[in-house]
């Protein structure tokens, strides 16, 4: 829950009666002053203690906009990361596929927490950039044999473009969420962003581990066999 603030320095009188130091006024100009009745100065309306809500400025109506493009990036990804899954050599990295997989449909559960918090309905928004990234997934098995490293190789380039992209939609989210004083927001997506650098990571270690010597050997397996073939 965001911190809650009034606006404005408090107006001061002569007369301090407040349990805390609230001073009592009766200025009614621009300085949001507080009422000498509200019980050691602090006025208890909801809107203190309750999230902020939407107020549809600009930068709100852009954040609910990128919101909906990672919620559709999210959604489809639940349906592209079992083909990678499938397609991949090593049980390494079909397990971690099949853990980010369940991963990826808790982000999808967060992110409608997320929308019910700011009162908006879920809705998702076409991503063009993820939908192109989910085509270079599916380029990666077209394009390499199968039961090879290569294609690991190529699935795990293709997955990592697709972290980069969500850990950079997640981070500018983040920030903007503290912004606007979205705090539970900002937390929730927080934790979502952490996941997708942890499985980038991940996805590092797999490779360096011997998936890219692999991939290697093989292409100097084809190079001798097609030098024998002559």
């Amino acid at each position: 829950m965001p911190n809650t603030r009034t606006k404005g320095p408090a107006a001061k009188t002569g007369n301090s009666n407040g349990a805390n130091g609230a001073k009592n006024t009766n200025s009614n100009g621009g300085n949001s002053a507080r009422n000498s009745n509200s019980n050691g100065g602090r006025n208890g309306s909801s809107s203190e203690v309750d999230a902020p809500s939407m107020q549809n400025t600009q930068l709100e109506k852009l954040f609910l906009d990128l919101l909906k493009d990672i919620y559709w990036a999210e959604k489809h990804l639940t349906k592209a990361l079992p083909k990678m899954q499938k397609a991949s050599t090593t049980e390494e990295l079909q397990s971690a596929f099949e853990d980010h997989t369940a991963q990826t449909e808790e982000h999808v559960t967060r992110l409608e927490r997320v929308f019910e918090i700011l009162g908006k309905k879920a809705q998702a928004k076409k991503c063009d950039a993820m939908e192109g990234l989910i085509k270079e997934g599916e380029s990666a098995i077209e394009e390499t044999e199968e039961g090879s490293a290569t294609r690991d190789v190529a699935l795990i380039v293709a997955a990592q473009k697709t972290e980069h992209y969500e850990i950079a939609g997640y981070g500018g989210l983040v920030t903007l969420a503290k912004t606007m004083g979205q705090d539970e927001v900002a937390e929730i997506l927080g934790q979502t962003l952490e996941e997708e650098k942890q499985t980038d990571e991940l996805l590092t270690q797999i490779a360096e581990n011997d998936v890219n010597w692999q991939a290697g050997q093989e292409d100097e397996e084809g190079e001798d066999d097609k030098e024998e073939e002559e």
